[in-house]
């Protein structure tokens, strides 16, 4: 996730220098030129276009990123069943348990409950 972020971070840096260095290399040969100077809505107009499409790529990027990590987010705190099925007890117990809390061995409950499955047990997860 921190590598999405410096390479989004990167490319914005990239694009901001690269509009500047056009703009700048754009003043010099306007000074240079002994023609009549465009009026400076003509000259602004591709520079406006870059900047639009740079707003709009951050912003698709943050949109982005945003919505997927409310979808990870909410996996995360979906609630599963566990059943415990323990040697010598006929009825299993059952246990609510929000995803992000399952471990391989060991989760905790809605409840605040720390359970450690033990060897002889098995546990039986419903709702991945």
């Amino acid at each position: 996730m921190l590598g999405k972020i410096l390479l989004t971070i990167t490319v914005v840096l990239l694009a901001i220098v690269w509009i500047r260095k056009h703009r700048e290399q754009e003043r010099r040969e306007a000074r240079q030129s002994s023609k009549a100077v465009p009026p400076p809505e003509i000259v602004a107009e591709p520079l406006n276009d870059f900047r639009f499409a740079a707003y709009l790529f951050l912003v698709l990027m943050i949109g982005s990123g945003t919505y997927l990590y409310y979808v990870r987010w909410e996996d995360d705190n979906s609630l599963i069943t566990v059943i415990l099925h323990r040697d010598g007890e006929q009825s299993p117990v059952t246990y609510q348990v929000l995803k992000s809390e399952l471990g391989d061995r060991a989760f905790t409950t809605i409840d605040g409950v720390r359970v450690t499955v033990a060897s002889s047990e098995r546990m039986e997860v419903i709702g991945l």
